[in-house]
């Protein structure tokens, strides 16, 4: 990812404090950008200590408020990467991800007239099962979406708001499964094979798609330098792995643990995560185990063609899984996550 903007550029990263927007901050330092770092005031600056980073705080539910924070700010670049994978309350999805983006959208186009680019992180989600009765197709970018998840239904829909916006320079990116060091969702699976136990789903094979954290920052930078308005790339590292590879991995690196596998049917995911779901409830705390997560484990193919990207931007993965998973792991167990 080398540096070829030639003047200093400022760029607003939303999310910020998040995992993939920790990331993202710090190739924008290693660019010499300007950053400002857009974060909740109770959020963790754990991964956000250098210095040159200016802090903003943003309500993204107040569209008045926004252009009031963002004046005078003077933006060259926007990466959206705030966002709720996981809620408690339905309406929450829309309010976070639908509604902020549309906010956020609306107040930059207010107050930012010298704005060069917007890029939006959306998600490979937003497709749901469109390829699942076709087992050896891949999801193209040319696909109608078929989201079924809140999760994802939230984020086409801001794709869509954005797309009504004449004149907008927005690019959006739809990465599949994210991993990589700070992320927690993935790495539950290190700390169940740590237990000695591998817990999949459904008794069809299934087809899986992975992106490590610095391909996508590469690939958003590459959005940044070449992504034409109105464009939109789905994003892996090329590769489509087994359901077994990623945890056959995380044994690898934790020298190949004696591991309980225990396989089970669709019907037995749905009753743990509509158990999960409403627990979750009852005690007012989000849960990775959820009805959204049914529909998104239950998926059986998530082959996805990278190829505009590639043509396109100049992206070139550079983590495998295999490379991934092994920066990943040393980074958990030397910061004392396992």
């Amino acid at each position: 990812m080398q540096n070829k903007l030639r003047y200093i550029m400022n760029i607003l990263i939303t999310g910020a404090s998040g995992f993939i927007g920790s990331f993202i901050v710090e190739e924008a330092l290693r660019q010499n950008m300007t950053v400002w770092a857009a974060m909740r005031k109770t959020s963790s600056k754990r991964y956000l200590t250098d210095s040159r980073i200016n802090f903003i705080e943003l309500n993204l539910d107040s569209q008045k408020e926004l252009t009031e924070q963002l004046t005078g700010l003077n933006l060259d670049y926007v990466v959206h990467a705030a966002g709720a994978t996981k809620c408690l309350r339905a309406s929450d999805f829309n309010r976070v991800n639908t509604d902020g983006t549309r906010n956020l959208a609306l107040a930059i186009r207010q107050t930012q007239p010298g704005l060069k680019k917007f890029v939006f992180i959306s998600s490979l989600s937003i497709y749901g099962p469109v390829k699942d009765l076709h087992p050896d197709e891949d999801i193209k970018s040319t696909d109608t979406p078929m989201p079924d998840t809140l999760y994802a239904k939230s984020k086409l829909a801001a794709e869509e708001f954005l797309d009504t916006l004449d004149d907008f320079p927005c690019v959006t990116l739809r990465p599949t499964g994210v991993y990589g060091p700070r992320e927690t969702d993935y790495f539950m699976m290190a700390k169940s094979i740590k237990s000695h136990t591998d817990f999949s789903v459904g008794y069809r094979p299934q087809q899986l798609t992975f992106i490590y954290v610095k391909d996508l920052v590469q690939a958003v930078f590459k959005a940044i330098e070449k992504g034409a308005n109105g464009s939109k790339y789905i994003l892996s590292d090329g590769n489509t792995y087994s359901s077994r590879t990623f945890s056959d991995l995380l044994c690898r690196e934790m020298g190949n643990p004696w591991v309980l596998r225990i396989k089970a049917p669709i019907w037995v995911l749905r009753i743990v995560t509509w158990i999960g779901e409403y627990a979750g409830r009852a005690r007012g705390k989000v849960t990775a185990l959820n009805n959204d997560k049914y529909n998104i484990m239950k998926q059986r193919n998530w082959r996805c063609d990278i190829t505009p990207a590639r043509e396109e931007l100049g992206y070139k993965p550079e983590f495998d899984l295999d490379r991934g998973v092994t920066e990943a792991m040393k980074w958990y167990k030397e910061n004392g996550w396992l």
